[in-house]
C-alpha cells in the first residue's frame, strides 16, 4: 500500500519531538551543580568563603528545589506532549490508511467505469450493426411481401377465371344431359318399345278375356282360342326376339352413355381437384402473408426497442 507523503514528514517531526525531550532532561540535570562550580573560584579568601558559604547555601537551596520542580513539570509536560503527539501520530496514520483505501477504491471504481464505458461502446456498435441488419431484413421482407401480394392477386384472378370456366362447363353439361334425355326419348327404339309395351298390355287384356271365355264348355271356342294362343305365342316369341335385340341395342347405347358419363365424372373430378389445389394454394399464400405480417410487426417492435436503447446509450454518452 502507498503511504501518504505527508505521513513520513509528520512522523519524523513527531519522533524528533519525542526524542529531543530526554536529551534535554539530562542537560538540565547536568546544569544543576553549576552554581557549585561557580562558587568554587571564590575560595581564594578563606574569610569570605567561611562567611559566604552559609549564605550561598541558603540562597542555593531554594533555587535547586525550584529547578527540580521546574524540571519535573517540564518532564511531565514533555511526557504529556509526547503522548499527545503519539496519539496524533496514530490518528494521522489511521487517516492515511483510510485515505489510501479510499484512493484504491476510487481507482477501482474508475477502472470499472472505464470498462463499463468500453462495454457500452461495444454494445452500441453491436446494436447499430443489428439495427442495420434488421432494417435490411425488413426491407427485404417488405419487397417480398409486395411480390407475394402481386402473386396472390394473379392467382386470385386465375382462380376466378377458372371458376367461371368451370361454371360454364357445368351449365354445358346440364344442357347436354337435358338434350340427351330428349334425344333418347325421340329415338325410334324407344318409340318402338313404347308401342310394344302397349301391344303387350292389349294382349294381356285379351288373355283375360280368353280366360273368361275358356270357362264356357264349347270346344270350338277353346280350339280357336288355342290356335290363337299358339299364333300369339309365335308372335310373342318373335316380339321377344325383337325386344331382346332392341335390348341389346339399348344396352350398347347405355354402355356408351355410361362411358360418356364416366368421362364427364372424370372431368368433373379433375376440375374439382384443380379447384381444391387452387384453394389450398390460396390458403397457404394467405397464411404466409399473415405470418410475414406478424414477423414484420415483431421486427418493427424489436427495431423500436433497439432505437430506444440506442437513444438511452447516446444520452448516457452525452452525459
Amino acid at each position: 500500500m502507498n503511504k501518504c507523503p505527508g505521513s513520513a514528514e509528520r512522523g519524523s517531526g513527531v519522533n524528533s519531538a519525542v526524542i529531543t525531550p530526554p536529551s534535554a532532561a539530562p542537560a538540565l540535570h547536568n546544569h544543576k551543580p553549576a552554581p557549585k562550580h561557580t562558587a568554587r573560584p571564590n575560595t581564594t579568601t578563606p574569610q569570605r568563603s567561611s562567611s559566604l558559604l552559609p549564605e550561598m547555601a541558603k540562597e542555593n537551596s531554594p533555587s535547586l528545589a525550584e529547578v527540580v520542580k521546574r524540571v519535573a513539570e517540564q518532564q511531565q509536560s514533555q511526557a504529556s506532549d509526547i503522548e499527545k503527539s503519539k496519539a496524533v501520530l496514530f490518528l494521522l496514520q489511521a487517516k492515511c490508511q483510510e485515505l489510501e483505501k479510499e484512493m484504491n477504491s476510487v481507482l477501482l471504481e474508475t477502472k470499472t467505469t472505464e470498462r463499463e464505458i468500453h462495454l457500452q461502446d461495444d454494445a452500441t456498435e453491436v446494436t447499430k450493426y443489428r439495427c442495420e441488419n434488421l432494417e435490411a431484413q425488413v426491407r427485404a421482407l417488405y419487397s417480398e411481401n409486395l411480390k407475394l401480394r402481386c402473386d396472390a392477386e394473379t392467382i386470385q384472378e386465375e382462380f376466378e377465371m377458372k371458376l367461371a370456366r368451370n361454371n360454364e362447363y357445368r351449365e354445358k353439361i346440364k344442357d347436354h344431359k337435358h338434350l340427351f334425355w330428349e334425344m333418347e326419348s325421340k329415338l325410334p327404339i324407344m318409340i318402338e318399345l313404347a308401342e310394344k309395351k302397349a301391344v303387350v298390355e292389349e294382349l294381356k287384356a285379351k288373355k283375360e278375356e280368353l280366360k273368361c271365355d275358356l270357362q264356357n264348355p264349347e270346344g270350338s271356342v277353346i280350339k280357336q282360342v288355342q290356335e290363337e294362343i299358339t299364333h300369339l305365342k309365335s308372335e310373342v316369341t318373335t316380339l321377344k326376339d325383337l325386344i331382346n335385340k332392341k335390348r341389346d341395342l339399348l344396352e350398347e347405347e347405355k354402355k356408351k352413355h355410361a362411358k360418356l358419363r364416366k368421362e364427364i365424372e372424370v372431368q368433373n373430378k379433375r376440375y374439382d381437384a384443380i379447384l381444391k389445389r387452387l384453394h389450398c394454394q390460396l390458403n397457404k399464400v394467405q397464411s404466409n402473408k399473415r405470418q410475414w405480417h406478424w414477423n414484420i410487426q415483431q421486427l418493427e417492435k424489436k427495431a423500436a426497442e433497439l432505437r430506444k436503447c440506442l437513444g438511452v446509450a447516446e444520452l448516457q454518452n452525452i452525459m
